[in-house]
């Protein structure tokens, strides 16, 4: 596969990462981009790997960033938060792989959450709960649970808990597409420039 796709698949995982980083530092969500990585999760015969994100690049615009940042050359832009979340998502991911029954649960009950949307809105609580579950029920177990840094005032708040939860769930899904399209970690070691400069790239055509 592409250079370009695994690039856009990372951004995905970075994207997911940034975007919990800043609810449960901030309370901060762009409900948009929060939206699209929800509908992510329930997207899963997509026509292309953009599609699984809106079909517009542009909604990846905030991981491309954290992308860059994270495996860029430059020190100071680098967040190791960030970076833990984005390897615990991958170790969560590799865990599921090897585990085919896990995996069809999985696939019911994102089935069962698509088939919900015929009542209720991606953006809507019920949503949100539901996806967060999934999450709880299927993928945590997988591995030590992913210690989430912030605000304890905002941590405590279960519509936070279920949103935080929800993006991990997305970002398992980005994980899981990224190495569907060729992704490994030494690639996102020894070929970092190179998915920098990609990333730079289609930054520039948004």
């Amino acid at each position: 596969m592409s250079l370009n796709e695994q690039t856009i698949t990372f951004a995905g995982i970075c994207q997911c990462a940034q975007l919990v980083q800043n609810i449960a530092r901030k309370n901060q969500c762009d409900q948009q981009i929060f939206d699209v990585m929800m509908n992510s999760i329930v997207n899963i015969n997509p026509a292309n790997t953009i599609d699984v994100y809106g079909g517009e690049i542009a909604n990846l615009s905030d991981g491309l960033l954290a992308m860059t940042a994270q495996l860029g050359d430059t020190t100071a832009t680098k967040d190791p938060e960030v970076t833990r979340y984005i390897v615990s998502l991958m170790n969560l991911e590799r865990r599921l792989k090897r585990n085919p029954k896990v995996m069809a649960q999985l696939g019911q009950r994102i089935e069962d959450c698509q088939r919900q949307l015929e009542h209720f809105d991606i953006d809507s609580d019920h949503m949100h709960s539901a996806l967060a579950s999934i999450y709880t029920d299927i993928i945590s177990p997988l591995s030590a649970k992913i210690q989430i840094a912030g605000d304890p005032n905002i941590l405590k708040q279960v519509g936070n808990q279920n949103r935080i939860r929800a993006l991990l769930l997305a970002g398992v899904r980005a994980t899981v597409l990224w190495r569907q399209v060729g992704g490994k970690r030494r690639h996102v070691l020894f070929n970092r420039r190179k998915f920098v400069e990609t990333a730079q790239t289609i930054l520039k055509q948004i």
